[in-house]
């Protein structure tokens, strides 16, 4: 055995070059092994727009525990890396970084713009895989991919032929979700709502060859310039006379019909509304329903075009004041009413979000989101952790709109439709129409969700029929956080199912936001973002993990803390001196020259039992993706019951020269083996350099299989037995605490046992109650010759008792133990309440009542005998 352990953990130096000799190693390949259960993921593809957050820390996380424990359990794993072009966020910051050095795109022209944003995606990916090794990812390199590369491009294209040719991709001319910065569509879910300061316009409309005006409000008075007409329902007996007349627009001076429509809400403001379809998703409908005149009045860049009278030029807010004024000073505006209200900002640019008429590329999601409803009632149905989140997917499915999906970029996958330069035909295809000269290329691109919803298969190498589709695909867990479900989890179902007939995964673990310390969510906007980079470098990537998996509860936001920081890294801390004690007392002894006897100590039985439950509970919560519930039965094996306990109770044999104490020294080393390698999958770095100095002849831990139970050491009596010990050594230290009386000091202590054979226990492990609580005499009996006046602490087996004299007055210990009197009477009527509770014992599993009438018990026991010493000490103060 290597016994050089430095004396110090320092993660720096733990985490120098390690990431490198894995990737040397080959050691996150598939094994490819024919006889192993494929297990496959798919990295959520981080933007190349910028470094990584501590969300993107968080995410690959929880995918490396689950790829790094199915890696050793025997699985043949793929954890497939990749990265997202992300069209519009790209394009932005690359027009920002040209805008610096005076250059427009349209300067560039879109080749060489093409060329630039290339140049952005190599230097940021450079960055995104320096943060992935920072933070040990075991994904396979050889198989990255990128979703504008060339066999990704070509799966696109494939799935845009195929959805167009079954009728399910059309063009045509609606109104679209129009971001007036970026320039392009947008779908409802890159629409952010947020509250902003608004007003509601009361506008007099003139009804013509009469005295009679109708009243509308708006948010928008801007887009009154192209209002086609007035609405008015049908059975409002106010304007049934004025249905079929004309009213005069506004400042335009143009007249616009009176319509009646099912649409408009007799009880809302004042039951008249102005129709302008080209600014309006419904009232684009009311005017395809009245055959209405589409008069859209803005640019694309937000501003009012030659259709907008004296507003031309204008930006559209500086429209909205200016036609306010005018409205004013013409007697057409009534009332202006201030109010907060909901208003749509481009996800991507934070611009307002204008309703505009486009002639776009749409996906008709009707028959798509049928499918992907029906199959999660099958076999094939993709599981959500935590459930409710399947819930959110179905609500969503079920009210979805159809999708809009071409972008007005140039970075992305442009679109495979030509136009025929003369007769306008439309030709869509893979491949350009053979006379290309004669056609003109649709200049947009694809939504970039369009690929992504791609991803689980065309990483694959769909459409073509290759080895890593047919044996890793579908693929098994899903991870990502819940605010992605309807942009990008919810279109990689039903595009898959499509496609390949098949779910794209099995699972999908859901979880949380990361937050700052005060439950807000980290933006620049706030400041508050925190890199994880910065994280690493005070604190180690094995703390940031353990605080990322230990804080993990599936769907649930996450706070960040540098307290908990700290506590991660003294976990770590606790776990290296441990092992550091460890080599330091086993000799030459390694994991292949261990040797357990039969000459087993109760200390030594006991961890063995302890080690068991653990394994089995870590296993179990890992399953279920329940990973802050396995770091803290992790955590409470390691710092409790081997590191405080076990560790301290060898300590008797190890210095007993006399003794041959090889069953312990390969106990230390075997359990510390079997910890670290539940351990691995989440403190990858600190483990596996421990695990170098006790491996013997093995490659890496990453390689090394996962502990499974072994029943010849679950021990249920040695586990109860040496419970009973803890409890006991706890019982003294209490008093101790409570007297004010240090351990360094030798005082008489005596152990009451309720029945023979726990006495005998207590016999036979006395060297380890004297080891832990320094008796100057040590009685254990069931009637034991104690002074008059004792301290006592009572358990469910036994009372410990110190004498009282030098170290507190009767009324004192009287008032003490009144308060553990009525505490335990809590308890018990807690319980008595609970058992009585009909709806309680019939629906709980029978091991769960049986275990609450058994603490019942316990209570009773305990609270007859602190009533019993309560009438002792009375007699004795009497």
């Amino acid at each position: 055995m290597n016994q050089e352990l430095s004396p110090k953990y320092q993660p720096g130096e733990v985490e120098a070059g390690r990431y490198q000799k894995w990737l040397d190693q080959g050691v996150f390949k598939p094994s490819e092994d024919p006889k192993a259960e494929p297990y496959s993921v798919v990295i959520p593809p981080p933007n190349v727009t910028g470094k990584l957050h501590l969300g993107h820390a968080w995410d690959v996380t929880l995918q490396d525990m689950i790829i790094r424990q199915k890696r050793m359990q025997g699985y043949d794993t793929l954890w497939l890396p990749g990265m997202d072009h992300a069209g519009i966020a790209t394009q932005a910051k690359v027009e920002e970084r040209l805008r610096e050095d005076g250059v427009s795109r349209h300067d560039l022209g879109r080749d060489a713009f093409l060329e630039k944003t290339w140049e952005w995606k190599e230097e940021y990916a450079s960055v995104i895989r320096e943060q992935w090794g920072k933070m040990g990812i075991s994904v396979d390199y050889s198989r990255e991919r990128f979703t504008l590369d060339e066999g990704l491009n070509k799966a696109v294209n494939k799935a845009f032929v195929d959805l167009y040719e079954k009728g399910l991709i059309y063009r045509g001319e609606y109104i679209i979700n129009w971001d007036p910065e970026a320039q392009t569509a947008l779908s409802d879910i890159e629409v952010i709502h947020q509250d902003d300061q608004g007003a509601f316009y009361h506008i007099n409309y003139p009804v013509v060859g009469s005295d009679e005006v109708l009243e509308i409000a708006t948010t928008r008075p801007e887009t009154m310039l192209g209002d086609t007409a007035i609405a008015v329902h049908p059975e409002d007996e106010r304007y049934q006379h004025l249905i079929g007349q004309k009213a005069l627009l506004p400042l335009m001076n143009r007249e616009i019909p009176i319509v009646a429509d099912d649409y408009v809400d007799m009880e809302f403001g004042t039951g008249a509304v102005k129709i302008t379809p080209a600014h309006d998703p419904n009232d684009f409908e009311v005017g395809n329903r009245h055959d209405l005149p589409r008069i859209n009045v803005m640019h694309k860049d937000g501003s009012i075009n030659e259709k907008g009278g004296a507003y031309v030029g204008m930006d559209r807010f500086e429209a909205r004041k200016a036609v306010v004024k005018d409205l004013k000073e013409q007697g057409y505006l009534v009332k202006v009413e201030e109010m907060v209200h909901s208003v749509g900002h481009s996800e991507r640019s934070g611009a307002v979000v204008e309703p505009y008429l486009s002639t776009q590329w749409f996906i008709k999601m009707a028959p798509l989101a049928e499918r992907a409803i029906q199959n999660q009632q099958t076999d094939d149905a993709v599981e959500f952790f935590p459930p409710r989140f399947n819930d959110t997917f179905l609500q969503w499915m079920e009210n979805v709109h159809d999708w809009v999906i071409s972008r007005q970029l140039w970075w992305g996958h442009q679109i495979p439709a030509w136009y025929h330069k003369e007769t306008g035909e439309v030709y869509v295809a893979e491949t350009a129409p053979a006379d290309e000269a004669n056609w003109e290329r649709d200049p947009d691109v694809l939504d970039t969700w369009f690929s992504s919803a791609l991803w689980p298969f065309s990483t694959m190498g769909w459409p073509e029929p290759t080895e890593d589709f047919e044996r890793y695909f579908p693929t098994n867990t899903l991870v990502t956080a819940y605010d992605i479900i309807f942009f990008w989890v919810s279109r990689m179902i039903f595009q898959s199912l499509e496609f390949t007939e098949q779910a794209p995964f099995r699972n999908v673990l859901i979880h949380g936001l990361i937050r700052d310390s005060e439950g807000r969510k980290m933006s620049k906007s706030l400041g508050n973002g925190i890199d994880p980079m910065d994280v690493i470098d005070e604190y180690g990537v094995d703390a940031l993990r353990w605080f990322l998996a230990n804080g993990s509860a599936p769907g649930q936001d996450i706070r960040y803390s540098t307290d908990k920081m700290a506590s991660a890294w003294n976990f770590i801390n606790k776990i290296w001196n441990a092992s550091r004690y460890v080599l330091m007392n086993v000799g030459e002894m390694d994991i292949e020259h261990i040797q357990i006897g039969a000459d087993l100590t109760l200390a030594d039985r006991w961890i063995l039992s302890r080690l068991q439950s653990t394994i089995r509970d870590v296993t179990r919560l890992f399953d279920k993706f329940e990973f802050g519930e396995a770091g803290r039965v992790l955590y409470h094996f390691i710092w409790d019951d081997y590191c405080d306990w076990y560790i301290e109770m060898t300590k008797e044999s190890l210095q007993d020269e006399t003794s041959d104490n090889t069953s312990t020294r390969s106990i230390l080393v075997y359990v510390l083996d079997q910890f670290l390698r539940l351990l691995h999958p989440i403190m990858p770095f600190v483990t596996e350099e421990i695990w170098q100095h006790i491996s013997g002849s093995q490659v890496s831990i990453v390689l090394a299989s996962y502990p499974t139970v072994q029943e010849k050491w679950i021990d249920e009596a040695s586990e109860q037995a040496m419970n009973q010990l803890i409890d006991v050594i706890r019982a003294v230290r209490t008093i101790r605490n409570e007297m004010n009386t240090p351990l360094s000091k030798e005082v008489d202590i005596f152990i009451k046992v309720n029945q023979a054979t726990t006495g005998e226990i207590m016999e036979a492990n006395r060297a380890y109650i004297e080891r832990f609580s320094n008796p100057a005499s040590l009685e254990i009996s069931q009637a034991p010759n104690t002074p008059e006046q004792v301290v006592s602490q009572t358990t469910s087996f036994a009372t410990v008792m110190m004498p009282l004299e030098g170290l507190v007055s009767i009324e004192d210990e009287l008032k003490r133990l009144d308060q553990e009197k009525q505490k335990l009477i809590k308890e018990v009527e807690r319980v008595e309440k609970k058992l009585a509770n009909e709806n309680f014992v019939s629906k709980a599993p029978e091991a769960v009542v049986n275990a609450e009438k058994e603490k019942g018990k316990d209570y009773k026991r305990q609270l007859e005998a602190v009533e019993q010493q309560m009438v002792q000490l009375a007699q004795l103060g009497e």
